[in-house]
């Protein structure tokens, strides 16, 4: 353990690397699509797929990898993560043909997916004193990644072609890879064999959430799959029961209804991440569209919103471990229903300074909402649960994301305008109010020294 506290800022650096690697491909992808519908012949709706299927993937690998993180070992599960996603990353360059550009796609998304969960597991068993500033860290990591990964791909892509947005994995997975056999210490192996996953219940988990998704992406392409939503009813419902009877199940369905606050965070993380991935997907769009800027000019002045959200995640990590995750939390949502007011004054008449302004708040917001809900997570659960709470809440996220684009296909789908703009706006506004209830009801005080 001495060693460890020697290499601390080692230990963090070497997981950020390798969680990096999620939100940096699932934000690259996006400036490489039409470039891809022209090499592989694919409409829009085909073509968006490449990003669709990470997500399908990440939401469904997430808890799963969390679990097996859990009992085989975090390190173990940390590093077979980023081989797989080197894998999928040398692969996908030579794909023949579009589904097996596809399959990449959801190899590294299982690959990434590995990676927070067992790294946040790791970080909760071996940094017990300023944990907020760890976990601030690698929300620098995950933000920076995200904030500037359409920059870098359209910077890539500019230069080479969009294969180089896979090699660029490399230096990042070879370095965490190299850091992770001498710096990350060797977690104890479990008595645990096969027969004691819970198979049944990972794979009734996977159907139920792919299936949802599935036909909550329907609501973009004007073909609903209500097939899709009779899996998933079927599916979950058969997913509960199951769990609910088994011994040594993949989702403590017990433990949850013992633990009302971890469920209460799953869904208020999933609807703070509705709003803001509303914005993170509909600033671009509404950018280019109504605004007539060009990529390089909407990439620039999206910085606004993410990069605020990396400038801000420090200060929130510093004041989470002096103050708890309650009132960070509440800051947090109280900037993303002020900034989502603001929007509503934003007209055809406005500045785009204004409109820089307003995004300023939202990406506030973020910085605050991602570390504070995650250590109201980490304090509401028992250490040994880390990694599945850890893809849970990685999950809520991507359902959130999910969400937003269904909404923003709905509202966008006829025009972009300032008035579709602010219809997205007034939707959000109801469920900011609805995460702020939620966030002035989590557990601790709003005033008072962290013990």
């Amino acid at each position: 353990m001495s060693v460890l506290k020697q290499k601390r800022w080692l230990f963090i650096i070497t997981i950020g690397l390798g969680t990096l690697l999620n939100p940096l491909n699932s934000s690259m992808i996006a400036v490489a699509v039409t470039r891809l519908q022209d090499d592989f012949t694919l409409s829009f709706v085909n073509a968006s797929w490449l990003i669709s299927i990470f997500y399908l993937a990440s939401a469904a690998g997430q808890p799963v990898m969390g679990k097996l993180s859990d009992m085989f070992g975090s390190k173990r599960l940390f590093m077979t993560g980023l081989a797989l996603v080197a894998f999928a990353s040398l692969l996908a360059p030579f794909s023949p043909n579009f589904p097996f550009l596809l399959a990449c796609r959801a190899l590294q998304a299982i690959g990434s997916s590995t990676l927070f969960p067992s790294g946040m597991s790791m970080i909760r068993t071996h940094i017990t004193k300023g944990q907020g500033q760890a976990l601030a860290m690698l929300s620098i990591f995950a933000s920076t990644s995200a904030a500037f990964g359409p920059s870098v791909g359209g910077f890539l892509i500019d230069s080479w072609d969009w294969q180089a947005i896979f090699f660029v994995n490399f230096p990042f997975i070879i370095l965490s890879f190299v850091l992770a056999i001498f710096v990350l210490p060797t977690t104890k192996e479990k008595n645990t064999s096969m027969k004691q996953i819970d198979f049944t219940g990972i794979f009734l988990f996977t159907v139920s959430v792919t299936s949802l998704i599935l036909f909550l992406l329907s609501f973009e392409e004007g073909n609903i799959r209500w097939w899709a939503f009779v899996v998933f009813l079927v599916t979950a419902l058969s997913f509960y029961k199951f769990e609910e009877k088994r011994f040594a199940p993949f989702m403590d369905i017990h433990r949850l209804k013992k633990n009302p606050n971890v469920t209460m965070i799953y869904i208020q993380f999933m609807s703070i991440n509705l709003i803001y991935y509303c914005y993170f997907f509909g600033f671009p769009i509404f950018l280019q569209q109504a605004l007539t800027y060009s990529e390089a000019q909407s990439g620039i002045i999206m910085l606004a919103l993410a990069g605020f959200g990396v400038i801000i995640a420090p200060f929130a990590g510093r004041m989470i471990d002096m103050l708890g995750s309650k009132l960070p939390a509440v800051v947090g949502v109280g900037l993303l229903l002020i900034g989502t007011g603001l929007l509503l004054t934003y007209h055809e008449t406005s500045s785009l300074s204004w409109l820089l302004v307003i995004m300023s708040v939202l990406g506030a917001s973020n910085g605050f909402n991602n570390i504070s809900m995650q250590t109201a997570l980490y304090e509401n659960v028992k250490k040994e649960d880390t990694g599945q709470a850890s893809g849970l809440f990685q999950t809520s996220r991507y359902m959130g994301a999910i969400l937003s684009s269904s909404l923003l296909g709905l509202t966008f789908n006829q025009q972009v305008s300032h008035d579709n703009l602010h219809l997205v706006a007034m939707i959000c506004l109801a469920f900011s109010v609805l995460v702020f209830g939620m966030a002035l009801k989590l557990p601790g005080k709003l005033k008072g020294n962290r013990e």
